[in-house]
């Protein structure tokens, strides 16, 4: 029987919203996500079957997970290794059938806290770790994956069934780390995310500047994440900048999908419910913290932006000083980069650039647009002009989305002498 189209649009929403607890659930009963992930998929087709005909459940997230529970238990049974299933989980599976409900809310709490270090988990290539996780947690399917990266489909496919099959054959445990381990994996977890919401923020390619479908994906997964983990500051420095950035949304393209830099935006259109919750998730991060980590260093630059009503007002000073405690903290040459964008807005374009210059030569910006972009700007300001429009046409050869790119050839073109 074809589903009706109520019936159908329930379905489709309750699963990608209760996918990851069932998965979870499931998971740690088969100890193994590719199966967990399989019976989640059953449960739906159950639904797709049943829902029509008998209505939908009053609790359809706990119909679900009581649907995958049960034949994750009917497995169990049929294994030739259930005894050592049956000792692993520490349960009479026997004679306690899963509820229909979790006794214990926490519980579910605590299975999807292990999924997110499972999908994270270290031996899997950054890659592999993002695909798996948009698949399990952030419930995309395959080709939403492979559009959001302009990757193929296969090829997002192979990721994912590579990564299940790498954590079962190297036995990665379904369990959240403690000391040690737990910090190591914590960063994984938290740079996945990151990388997420970066990707739909600024797209590496294409033709589009946002793709806010990602943003909203890893800023969700952020936001449970410091739900169930309330005592980490980086947790919380992550999901604070995540909502700062993602308030500038609205204001960051034009009607025709042109980018507008930051000193161009109208404020007005930053989402204040989004920098209110920023604020908050900062305040925590640092009652939390005895020194802030590189996350929560972001998102305190994010919020001197945020308090600035407008960007002559920016605090340039403080953004500066952060900058050098995060490449301190975390050194790179991006961080770099972006430090010498706030000294040049603190101290003079001469200043900026002199950072600016020691960076020519760095291997991992060798194709990044965005050091002669930067390099073109300070520049411009200090009039030379030809200079900066080498730096601008470089920039645009190296820019692989389309929008930058027509935001840096416009740069060319707006330099006097053209």
């Amino acid at each position: 029987m074809e589903p009706q189209p109520t019936a159908a649009h329930a379905i489709e929403t309750v699963f990608r919203l209760e996918s990851p607890r069932v998965v979870a659930g499931v998971a740690r009963i088969v100890r193994d996500v590719g199966i967990a992930e399989e019976l989640a998929q059953d449960a739906l087709v159950a639904a797709l079957e049943r829902w029509p005909r008998d209505g939908v459940p009053d609790n359809p997230g706990a119909w679900l997970m009581a649907t995958a529970r049960h034949r994750a238990v009917d497995l169990v049974r049929r294994r030739e290794t259930y005894a050592r299933k049956l000792a692993e989980i520490g349960r009479d599976l026997t004679t306690a059938a899963p509820p229909e409900e979790p006794a214990d809310p926490d519980d579910i709490d605590d299975d999807l806290l292990r999924l997110v270090f499972t999908t994270c988990h270290p031996v899997l290539s950054p890659e592999a770790r993002t695909a798996l996780t948009l698949r399990l947690l952030g419930g995309l399917t395959t080709a939403e994956i492979a559009r959001a990266y302009l990757v193929p489909e296969p090829t997002i496919a192979q990721r994912i069934v590579r990564a299940k099959r790498t954590l079962a054959t190297r036995n990665v445990a379904f369990e959240v780390p403690y000391g040690p381990d737990r910090e190591a994996r914590l960063g994984s977890v938290l740079d996945v995310i990151y990388l997420i919401f970066n990707e739909g923020y600024a797209a590496t390619a294409g033709d589009d500047l946002l793709r806010p479908g990602l943003c909203e994906d890893a800023l969700r997964l952020a936001r449970v994440l410091s739900s169930l983990m309330p005592k980490e500051p980086e947790v919380h420095g992550l999901t604070s900048l995540l909502e700062f950035q993602a308030s500038r949304t609205a204001a960051r393209t034009g009607p025709d999908g042109t980018p507008v830099l930051l000193k161009d935006q109208n404020r007005r259109r930053w989402n204040r419910m989004l920098l209110a919750r920023g604020i908050r998730a900062l305040g925590r991060a640092d009652a939390t913290a005895t020194a802030p980590g590189p996350y929560a260093l972001q998102a305190a630059i994010a919020a001197c932006h945020a308090h600035a009503y407008t960007y002559e007002e920016t605090d340039w000073r403080t953004i500066a000083t952060l900058y050098g405690l995060l490449a301190a903290r975390s050194p790179s040459p991006v961080v770099e980069l972006n430090r010498a964008v706030a000294v040049s807005m603190a101290q003079g374009p001469a200043a900026g650039l002199e950072l600016v210059d020691a960076l020519v030569g760095e291997p991992a910006l060798r194709d990044y647009h965005l050091l002669p972009s930067v390099r073109g700007d300070l520049l411009a300001r200090l009039g030379r002009t030809a200079e900066a429009r080498e730096e601008f046409v470089r920039a645009a050869a190296l820019a692989r989305n389309e929008s930058e790119r027509r935001l840096l050839n416009a740069k060319v073109h707006s330099l006097p002498g053209q």
